[in-house]
């Protein structure tokens, strides 16, 4: 295992982690974290291009609090976008394993269509059953992280395996250059590129990724700003490079994604995202 990092002060001891190795399913990042005193306020989590799945089995419970006022105790998923907001975590002696999904794989990988998760948190045993209770034990039972990450990579794989694909190869394509080219893109060129009309492009890709494809698009922008401004960057420069008109609509992206301005995002590091 190699430590993503530690953070203390008065209040709380965390422990982050990421494995050495990516996962054996395309698509799959994980990140794993132990925190003594977990507060909302400190613990939020932007809004990612990715389908979040969280499962905690620590002393806990986890509590998370969505942009609009739910709540969700325990494992759960949450939808691409976390429906355009930012989620809070909070509870005490929590410790979870952190999944990304991309979008393309969500549906295999959880048994449920991204499309049917956008803006809600649902919990893990509503989609997984016994088997989501049987993963907390093994968690909770494993000696480092390393075997953490192994775990809950070997349940990915499984249940990958036993579903077929469902995305549309051109779902797909149009997926991954929309991440590629990091959300600059036109929607019209990219139907032409799988030869569909911009119409049924627009069906197809909200009904199997969960969100049409400009605004996948516009979230991947944000994504690919937020990174840049969490890491200290000169906004101006971000702006003009993520392909903002200029530096009010990135301010008026951020603010809209997060409900906090750009130089809070870039002053904030627990706004960045543990994984990508």
């Amino acid at each position: 295992m190699r430590p993503f990092g530690y953070e203390r002060d008065d209040a709380e001891v965390r422990d982050l982690a990421r494995p050495t190795r990516p996962s054996r399913v395309a698509g799959v990042g994980m990140a794993g974290f132990c925190d003594r005193g977990m507060t909302a306020d400190r613990h939020r989590r932007v809004p990612r291009p990715a389908v979040t799945l969280v499962v905690e089995f620590g002393a806990g419970p986890l509590i998370v609090d969505d942009a609009v006022g739910r709540q969700q105790r325990g494992s759960l998923v949450a939808g691409m976008g976390f429906g355009h907001g930012v989620i809070r975590m909070r509870g005490e002696n929590l410790e979870c394993v952190q999944v990304r999904l991309s979008p393309v794989v969500a549906r295999a990988v959880l048994g449920t269509s991204p499309a049917d998760l956008d803006g809600t948190l649902v919990a893990l045993d509503d989609l997984w059953g016994r088997e989501a209770s049987r993963l907390r034990e093994q968690l909770g039972d494993a000696s480092s992280w390393e075997d953490r990450f192994a775990l809950t990579d070997a349940l990915l794989v499984r249940r990958r395996a036993e579903r077929s694909p469902s995305v549309d190869p051109e779902v797909a394509r149009v997926w991954d250059r929309i991440v590629v080219g990091r959300g600059l893109v036109r929607v019209d060129r990219l139907a032409a590129e799988v030869g569909w009309s911009r119409k049924r492009l627009w069906s197809r890709f909200q009904a199997q990724i969960g969100l049409p494809p400009k605004r996948a698009a516009r979230l991947v922008r944000f994504d690919h700003a937020a990174h840049r401004l969490a890491a200290g960057e000169n906004p101006a420069r971000v702006a003009a490079e993520a392909g903002y008109a200029d530096q009010s609509h990135l301010h008026r992206d951020v603010m809209a994604f997060t409900g906090v301005t750009p130089s809070t995002l870039a002053g904030e590091p627990r706004l960045a995202m543990t994984t990508r």
